[in-house]
């Protein structure tokens, strides 16, 4: 394995065209940088294509690459290295890899106890990474997102995620209404979260159930959820006029799995 050491490379100037999420959706990859969001990655099952790492790491990479069949294997120097990173302080350790997130059919878990989380255009990476989490740890059967939320694998939302983006399924469809659809199709009622719905602790809900959380700034869609089968709101005794959509995204997780 050769030393990388210009910043010219061909390679180098691939690695770093995968920051921008469109080309990274084209190639059909993600960028994995840093210890934990690549250990995490392993330990989640993703099988790498290239493995990338600065000099100090050489031996974590042979390994990697070496467990992984076709696994191509490159040495960057440190400034190499941190021209394909987007940190400050680059820790020397990067992975490319094919991109989980699917589009398709809805796949039920047969216990008729699904949940899932339904996102129409979330843009803040912060709140994305969150909500995968809480998809995670309250075992979700999936989060569906629609084409103009932020990409779940930039490198901000792989972080907030803590690992929970590899253990998440995560589909991707055009729009709210395509997502409807697909889930009226399977028996699966929807919930919209919206201010003007009926008080969240007092709403009947059955599973299997999909709740939708908004865009940060500007809520549901109306045409989303006129579609919804219910509305609810959470009740709230002071000032706000309304919570972040991460924190709510988590409040309503947290009583549908109750329901279990």
């Amino acid at each position: 394995m050769d030393l990388i050491t210009s910043k010219d490379n061909a390679k180098v100037k691939y690695i770093a065209s995968l920051h921008d999420g469109k080309n990274a959706r084209r190639e059909g990859v993600v960028l994995i940088e840093g210890k934990r969001s690549c250990e995490d990655a392993i330990g989640g099952g993703v099988v790498p294509s290239m493995v990338i790492a600065d000099e100090a790491h050489r031996e974590w990479a042979e390994s990697v690459s070496s467990s992984n069949e076709g696994c191509e294997c490159i040495l960057l120097n440190e400034a190499c290295f941190k021209k394909i990173s987007q940190t400050v302080h680059p820790q020397g350790m990067a992975l490319v890899a094919k991109r989980p997130v699917s589009t398709g059919d809805i796949t039920l878990r047969g216990d008729g106890k699904d949940i899932f989380m339904c996102l129409e255009d979330i843009q803040d990476p912060g709140n994305l990474g969150t909500m995968i989490r809480i998809a995670d740890a309250f075992d979700f059967t999936g989060i569906l997102i629609t084409k103009n939320t932020v990409d779940p694998f930039n490198d901000k939302v792989v972080r907030s995620s803590m690992g929970s983006i590899w253990r998440v399924n995560v589909l991707s469809f055009e729009d709210s209404d395509e997502m409807i659809k697909a889930l009226h199709d399977k028996g699966v009622k929807i919930i919209a979260a919206e201010l003007n719905g009926d008080d969240l602790s007092k709403a009947k809900i059955d599973l299997p159930a999909a709740y939708f959380i908004g865009n940060e700034g500007a809520g549901l869609k109306k045409c989303t959820i006129d579609q919804c089968d219910i509305k609810v709101k959470i009740r709230m005794q002071g000032k706000a006029e309304s919570l972040n959509a991460a924190s709510a995204a988590s409040i309503i997780g947290y009583i549908l799995q109750e329901i279990r």
